[in-house]
Order: structure tokens, then C-alpha cells, then sequence
């Protein structure tokens, strides 16, 4: 014991003596790194607590949109227009990919796209979140999932079907991929259709698992369905028929649209050339907007009853009153206006079944200015439709003050003035319900409309005569005819306005015209643009449109037929004036 003894303390390292400053300095470095961390911790636990919690909360915690259900679009009779079904969307966090070869190349293919671009994606390993493809198909969700490729996972969307497809799709528009609306319906009633979305406090760990929930949940409030006035099966019919005219015509386009003579309802309102509401690529405005809402024409001869019927109001002519129209044309401030053929002398109601512009603008020109202005503003020229509907426009109504007695003139017969389709068929009310003009609407709305008087039943009745007439033997409209119901019309073709003056070649072709004659039930107005197959006046491109849209809507509406025989249809039908 004593030997070890004298070995330990013989040791150099322990019989040499420690300054007492070191000891002191090691206890002093200790005690202050206590110090600050003790203060550190008091101001992440005390001071600055609160910025240290939203910077967790910045990293770990989430609030996820919980998405609400977008509301259907349903048409009159509750058949779906626009629907939302579930598509999935595919995402990736680069930096915790699996790289499996063999895996990507089945993803995708599964995604449609070529491994190049999947790579592209890919490529930047630093970020946690990259969309692969939004709304992909169910089944191919669940391809996807199969595969279990580390890094790749799902977002539950919806994506917006349209059952009815070009046929409805200018009336019932579109979503963004966000599902927000870009057109038609979908836009104009997106706050209503879309709902209230709701939210989730998660935390989630570095992979986007959620590891648990924080706070309430609100659940999100789904929006609500939308029932229209369209009838799908007159949209359908109406769009097919208009479709083969364009393309018999070859025409650049056309439009049509049927109203419920009763309510205003519009039943069906189409254009072509359409499109497919979910494959839209390359696709222009053109294509898009509802052109018979959102474009404007010189209505042509189809305005002429308008000017009669204020004639007849107000005691200047009766549908007897002669109407000298030799020797087919006048000269009016250095302008030729001119009929289609010299008709002598005319009767007013053979004034409107032989569309003669020399009788319609003597019969104008025995009124002042302002009783014509006035009357195009109670129809609605000039005025924007009151519909909720994105792009409908007022047309052109100049202010009387400014007219000159050859303006005057031409506006008589639908020159110098312009209007939309949709306006044209609204104000055909006038003539289906006994002198009011009636509200459109493009919702449904089964109760019947009131509307704003005009004329008088009187004066209504005699200009459905005169419409009756110009459909039939003798008169300009002749192929509007309709196998087993009675109707009237005005047919209009309308030269192209090119810059400040007129196309010498290019047309409008319209009718717009109601049925059956006595007890009107529909409004059907169509307008078929640029017709270059031969064939240009409206009797010829849109009256035979608008008699079979007018047959099968009223057989659809359950009206019973008021005639027992058929159509006869004069094959040298009289031409109209423009």
C-alpha cells in the first residue's frame, strides 16, 4: 500500500500545480453557457413564444380546403345539363421519390404523357410538391395507387360533365379545372352553383401524412342545383336541325331559339358550330360565346310587322288600305330603294305577305320619328335583355332626334338598326300574347308571364293574319308551313354590313314567326349566317328550320294539332324584299 502510494504522488502531471484562474474561467464559461441557454429558453417559452409557434405551424401544420359539391344544372324537366363526379388528382413530392424505372414508365403511361415529361416534373428533388396530372379517371386513380411508388399521392377533386354536350353547351358553359365558371349558365350562377367550401386543421409530418387534427372542423356547404327552362329534347332536336341547314347552306353559322309563348321560358336556345364543353383545346372566342345572345344584325324584313302594326294602332292605314309600289323602287336622298320584283299596287296585309320594302316605308313615313323610336324601345331594340346571362347585349337604336326621312325609311324594313336573335324572338311575344311584350327568362318559371301592353288585341289579331299570310300561299315564308298546325311568321334576309357599306354577296337569312296561329304557344326565331350554296332568301334557308322545330316542340309540349291538312308549299315561292 505505501509503495503505490509513493508512485501516485510521485507522478509529474499530479504534483504539478493548476493555476487557480483556470478552474475559475472553466466554472464561469459553464455557468454563463447556463445562463444562455436559460435565457433562450425563457424567450422561446415566454417572449417569443408566439413566433415560434406560427414557425412550427408554418412547417407541420395545415388547413385543408375541404371542397364543396358543386350544384347540378338540371333542365325543365330535371335531366342533368351539368354534373360534377369525382376525379382524382395526382401529385408527387420530388425529394421523396422512388425512382424505380420500370414503376415511372407505368405511371406514365397511365398518365398519358411521355417519360420525358414525367422526368421534367420530377427533376428538381428540393421540392415537396408537384401536380403530375389534375382530374384523372377513377379507374386510373386506382391504377395508379397499385403501384405504390414512394412520393406519389391523390387529391380528391371533381370535374364537371355535361351530358348534353355541344348540343346545350352555349347555354350551360363551362368550369375552369379550378371548377370555377368561364361561361353560359356555369358562370353567370357560379357564386350559387359553387357553395361554400369548408376547412380542416391538420398536422402533417415531412411526407404530407397527417398525423392529427388541430382545432374545429368546418364542413363545407355544397352548392345548390339550378333548374333551367330548357327543355333538352327541343335544345337537341332545335341544334340538329339547325346544324344540317348550316351544313346544307354552307353557311358559316346560324343560331335558333324557341321561347314559351306563355311564360317567356326560353326552351331552347342553340348556335352552330358548337363545341364540347370538357374537350375545349384551341378553341377561340368565337367558338365560345352564345351568339344569340352576344352578336347583333340588321334584322331585315323580319321588323316590317312592327312598323304596320303601329300604322294600324293608330288609325292611319287597315289592312285593306291600298299601297301604290310601282314602279319597284324609289329614290330617296340619292338612294335606290328598291323590291325584289315590281307589285303594283298592294293592300297592307299584302304589303307583309309580299315583304315589299317601297310599301312598308310609305306606310313609315306617315308617322313621326319618335312613335317608331319609341315602339322599337318597348320591344326591347336597343335595349340589353334583362337575363342573367354573361355578354347579352342591347343592339343599336339610334335617337330619333338624329333620323333622316331616308333613315326613317330604311329602319322601317330592318335597316339601320341591329338586333340580337334572342331579342327578335322576345319581341314576337308581342304577337303570340295578345299585345304584351313578356319578360324572357332562362329559368324555369312555370307561372304565366305579364307583360308590358303594346298594341291592342285588335291590331294583334290583324297582324296575325298578315303573319299567317306571309307563311303561306302567295307569301315569302311559304316552307315555314307545319304538317298539322297553323302558323305565322316573317321571313328577313339582310345584307352583311362590310366596313361602312354592304356586302353584295353575302346574307342573313332569318324567320321568326309564332304557332298555332290563334292560340300562339311558342316564339321560334333562327338566323343561318352567310348561306353560299345557291339558296339565300330566309323563305328558303330558315323557314323549313323553323317548321320543324315548330312541329316537334308543340308535339313535346302535348299542344294538339289545329289543322287537318297539309302544308302546301308553292314551289316558286314569292321572293322577299330585303
Amino acid at each position: 500500500m505505501t509503495s503505490r502510494s509513493v508512485i501516485y504522488t510521485s507522478s509529474p502531471l499530479l504534483a504539478s500545480k493548476t493555476p487557480v484562474w483556470r478552474s475559475k474561467f472553466i466554472v464561469a464559461g459553464l455557468a454563463i453557457g447556463f445562463v444562455v441557454l436559460a435565457g433562450r429558453a425563457a424567450w422561446v417559452q415566454v417572449f417569443g413564444n408566439e413566433f415560434f409557434q406560427k414557425q412550427g405551424e408554418v412547417r407541420y401544420a395545415r388547413t385543408i380546403e375541404l371542397q364543396a359539391n358543386r350544384g347540378r344544372i338540371l333542365d325543365r324537366n330535371g335531366l342533368l345539363l351539368a354534373t360534377s363526379v369525382p376525379a382524382p388528382s395526382i401529385w408527387a413530392s420530388p425529394e421523396d421519390m422512388e425512382r424505380d424505372r420500370a414503376k415511372l414508365a407505368q405511371l406514365a403511361r397511365l398518365l398519358d404523357m411521355p417519360l420525358a415529361d414525367l422526368d421534367k416534373k420530377l427533376a428538381d428533388e428540393d421540392k415537396t410538391f408537384v401536380w403530375l396530372k389534375r382530374q384523372v379517371d377513377e379507374s386510373v386513380a386506382q391504377q395508379v395507387a397499385r403501384l405504390n411508388i414512394k412520393g406519389v399521392f391523390q387529391r380528391k377533386e371533381y370535374k364537371r360533365e355535361y351530358p348534353e354536350g355541344e348540343a346545350a353547351a352555349h347555354v350551360v358553359g363551362f368550369t375552369n379545372i379550378e371548377d370555377h365558371g368561364q361561361e353560359g349558365m356555369e358562370l353567370a350562377f357560379d357564386k350559387e352553383l359553387a357553395g361554400r367550401p369548408g376547412s380542416r386543421r391538420v398536422i402533417k409530418d415531412r411526407l404530407g401524412r397527417i398525423v392529427e387534427d388541430v382545432g374545429e372542423q368546418s364542413p363545407p356547404v355544397d352548392g345548390r342545383d339550378l333548374q333551367l327552362a330548357i327543355d333538352s329534347k327541343i335544345q337537341f332536336f332545335a341544334y340538329q336541325k339547325l346544324r344540317d341547314a348550316v351544313v346544307e347552306h354552307k353557311a358559316r353559322g346560324g343560331s335558333v331559339v324557341v321561347m314559351d309563348a306563355l311564360t317567356g321560358e326560353v326552351l331552347a336556345l342553340a348556335n352552330y358550330p358548337s363545341y364540347a364543353p370538357g374537350k375545349r383545346q384551341n378553341l377561340s372566342g368565337e367558338q365560345l360565346r352564345n351568339r344569340a345572345i352576344t352578336d347583333v344584325f340588321e334584322p331585315g324584313s323580319t321588323i316590317k310587322p312592327f312598323t304596320v302594326a303601329l300604322a294600324l294602332e293608330n288609325k292611319l292605314v287597315t289592312p285593306q288600305t291600298p299601297i301604290q309600289t310601282a314602279p319597284g323602287f324609289i329614290m330617296m336622298a340619292g338612294m335606290k330603294i328598291s323590291d325584289s320584283h315590281p307589285n303594283g299596287v298592294l293592300t297592307v296585309q299584302e304589303v307583309i305577305q309580299k315583304s315589299s320594302n317601297i310599301g312598308t316605308l310609305k306606310i313609315a313615313l306617315q308617322m313621326q320619328p319618335r312613335q317608331m323610336w319609341e315602339l322599337f324601345t318597348q320591344v326591347g331594340f336597343g335595349q340589353k335583355p334583362q337575363i342573367t346571362f354573361p355578354g347579352a347585349v342591347s343592339g343599336r337604336l339610334r335617337p330619333y332626334k338624329t333620323w333622316k326621312p331616308v333613315e326613317q325609311a330604311t329602319m322601317s324594313y330592318g335597316y339601320g338598326l341591329s338586333a340580337s336573335l334572342f331579342q327578335m324572338a322576345r319581341s314576337y311575344t308581342v304577337w303570340a300574347h295578345d299585345g304584351q311584350i313578356v319578360p324572357a327568362t332562362l329559368l324555369k318559371s312555370p307561372d304565366p308571364a305579364t307583360g308590358v301592353q303594346v298594341f291592342s288585341p285588335g291590331t294583334v289579331n290583324e297582324v296575325r293574319t298578315m303573319l299567317q299570310m306571309a307563311a303561306g300561299p302567295g307569301g315569302t315564308g311559304q316552307k315555314a308551313q307545319t304538317l298539322g298546325y297553323s302558323v305565322g311568321g316573317k321571313s328577313g334576309t339582310a345584307y352583311k354590313q362590310v366596313g361602312k357599306g354592304y356586302a353584295t354577296n353575302k346574307y342573313r337569312s332569318w324567320f321568326v314567326g309564332i304557332a298555332p296561329i290563334e292560340k300562339p304557344r311558342i316564339v321560334v326565331a333562327v338566323m343561318v349566317d352567310e348561306p353560299t350554296a345557291g339558296k339565300y332568301y330566309g323563305g328558303d334557308v330558315a323557314a323549313p328550320v323553323f317548321s320543324a322545330t315548330v312541329q316537334q316542340t308543340l308535339r313535346m309540349m302535348g299542344v294538339q294539332p289545329d289543322m287537318n291538312v297539309k302544308p302546301q308549299i308553292v314551289v316558286n315561292a314569292a321572293e322577299e324584299s330585303f
